[in-house]
């Protein structure tokens, strides 16, 4: 990486991103390839792109013996355009003509008991998506839903009462559908702990002064699924007043990312920060990003982090650097800033979507890597500038700009590593994803294990959706909660901190993120969510992103879906966080029992600091 740093959103994406967001998750696009018209077979196949790297992709496709009897074998077939083809198989045996692909079972895999279901995947090269699917030679009818049968829509909000030490009372409004519903399956924190045919529900067997977050999902007499409710937090009495380890009430963390590159083309420094007035209401920086090289922490970018000489105008305190003085760049401005503001604490954070691809070599001996970051945070030249390390992995045990195949134990050992050098007295922490989907990045690592040794997880909220499907369908890339249509379910916030919580993580030690930026796309003619576009908006530094300073003014807020706002202005279509939509965001996390909030990154916001305030204010 040169020194005019890529933005963080390159981080992010293996294809066609790079920018200024922070940590995301590789879009999991479920593609339904159902043929409407035609009756449903006895069995169904769905395809899943499970991770794209740009030059390639890995997909899986899923068959479901829907009949009732055993099927002793499957067929899969389907048409890639020109350009896109397979090129390694396993659990099926797949062949082409032309463009024209089979997918035959293996020995082991061919009996299909009624209800059951088997997956094969393949990696492929290309950029396209698979059409004219059939299963053994009938409609593959995919995706959740029955041909003719519309699913039910989502219930109401789950009122709760008669709130105990061990139990609560839900109550719901009905969910509504074309041939009727059946029962309602009841979600405590994203895991379904009941299925009741009633509309109310009471939850016995909790544990005092705990946080609990509940929804609701309709089943209609065929067994699809609608969406899912939103949700209800709630808190049992007694139990003392901190459920947990972790930040606690009463110390809520705000925390924003300073990306070392942001002193170049934005010219955006350390001083920024005073003079907008987020010094005094942030409580941590995460100061982004070291690199991750060789199984060892080390610099990011020399020249901004500790040899740029400030002038009098720029410097925190009004004092020029000296060609001889010991320290100078990012790193003794952050000094003077904490000596300012000694509230304020300082963490370096490695890694990041493009330097990510080290972490694997790193967690083959994590007790070496350890030491290595050790080393350098605690370097006699800096070390009162640090409290503490955070790890910006993309992603252990699953694909983002590489895939990484160290085993779900790889994060666990790797934290436990760095707990055992840093000590008590030093903080450390993770940038983790927010892919709460089946299967996902969520379920790929053992972040409840983790979480013993770490003081907080970055959750990354954001990026869920965004112009890298460059003809939409527009989406919001924050959803606080999921929505009738949006594209991937798992992809929005609630169900991610859910995930976390139901994976032992304390509601504590999660912190929920906030992009200070928005997603685009151009040559969409629909207010709403979920139309078509031809491509990505125009940005200042990137296509398809933008700052919120700039947003707010260019392409106002015009409407709010899930939590968070959008903008349609021409024909160009914005998703960003406004001050109204953190401040509800903030609520929404306390409500949870948060440690508080994140946000990537400082030079998005306005000059004034209006999103910084939000948070702080929305905290309190």
């Amino acid at each position: 990486m040169s020194t005019q740093a890529l933005p963080r959103r390159t981080r992010f994406r293996a294809r066609a991103t790079a920018g200024l967001t922070a940590l995301l998750l590789p879009l999991a696009a479920m593609v339904g390839l159902a043929s409407p018209a035609q009756a449903a077979t006895s069995a169904t196949a769905t395809y899943t792109k499970v991770s794209d790297w740009g030059s390639g992709f890995e997909g899986k496709w899923t068959v479901k013996n829907t009949g009732t009897t055993s099927l002793s074998s499957w067929t899969v077939e389907w048409d890639f355009p020109s350009g896109t083809s397979v090129t390694s198989a396993w659990d099926a045996t797949v062949t082409s003509s032309g463009t024209h692909w089979t997918a035959k079972n293996v020995g082991w895999n061919g009996t299909l008991a009624p209800g059951a279901s088997v997956s094969f995947g393949f990696n492929g090269t290309g950029t396209g998506s698979p059409s004219g699917c059939k299963i053994n030679g009938g409609s593959c009818d995919g995706g959740p839903t029955v041909p003719g049968d519309n699913p039910p829509s989502a219930p109401g909000t789950p009122s709760a009462s008669e709130i105990t030490n061990t139990s609560v009372k839900l109550t719901w409004t009905a969910a509504t559908d074309d041939k009727g519903v059946k029962n309602y399956d009841v979600l405590r924190d994203g895991v379904k702990v009941a299925t009741v045919t009633g509309l109310t529900y009471t939850n016995t067997g909790l544990t005092a002064g705990t946080d609990y977050s509940y929804a609701v999902q309709a089943r209609d007499t065929a067994d699809q699924t609608g969406p899912v409710s939103g949700s209800r937090a709630v808190r049992t009495t007694g139990g003392g007043t901190d459920p947990g380890p972790g930040p606690g009430p009463g110390a809520k963390i705000n925390l924003g990312y300073f990306t070392n590159w942001g002193v170049y083309g934005r010219n955006y420094h350390v001083k920024n920060l005073v003079t907008s007035g987020s010094a005094q209401k942030i409580t941590h920086i995460n100061y982004a990003f070291g690199n991750v090289q060789n199984g060892r922490c080390t610099i990011g970018d020399a020249f901004a982090d500790y040899d740029k000489a400030y002038t009098a105008d720029q410097s925190v305190d009004g004092k020029a650097d000296t060609w001889d003085q010991p320290l100078r760049g990012n790193f003794n401005q952050l000094r003077k800033l904490k000596a300012q503001y000694p509230h304020i604490k300082v963490l370096w954070s490695f890694g990041g979507w493009t330097w990510s691809g080290g972490f694997g070599q790193a967690a083959a001996n994590p007790a070496a890597f350890a030491q290595s970051c050790y080393d350098l945070v605690e370097d006699p030249r800096w070390a009162d500038v640090f409290d503490g390390i955070d790890l910006d992995w993309e992603y252990p045990n699953a694909c983002g700009l590489s895939c990484d195949t160290s085993g779900p134990a790889a994060f666990t050992n790797m934290m436990q590593a760095m707990r055992a050098k840093f000590g008590a007295n030093n903080l450390v922490t993770a940038a983790v994803t927010a892919d709460a989907s089946s299967g996902g990045k969520i379920d790929a690592a053992d972040y409840g294990g983790a979480a013993k040794y770490v003081d907080w997880y970055n959750v990354m909220t954001y990026d869920f959706f965004g112009a890298w499907a460059a003809k939409g369908p527009t989406a919001p890339h924050s959803p606080l909660t999921s929505y009738p249509g949006i594209p991937q379910q798992g992809f929005n916030s609630a169900e991610a901190i859910a995930k976390f919580k139901a994976k032992g993580v304390p509601s504590a030690k999660l912190l929920l993120g906030i992009g200070f930026y928005g997603r685009g796309w151009t040559g969409v003619t629909q207010k709403e969510p979920g139309g078509t576009a031809t491509g990505p908006a125009a940005g200042t530094y990137e296509q398809g992103i933008e700052d919120y300073k700039v947003l707010k003014n260019s392409c106002p807020a015009n409407g709010t879906i899930a939590g968070t706002a959008y903008a349609h202005c021409g024909t160009n279509w914005w998703s960003y966080d406004t001050p109204a939509t953190v401040t509800s965001k903030m609520g929404w996390a306390k409500n949870q029992g948060l440690g508080g909030a994140f946000f990537w990154e400082f030079s998005g916001d306005t000059a004034n600091g209006e999103l910084v305030s939000a948070i702080s204010n929305g905290l309190k």
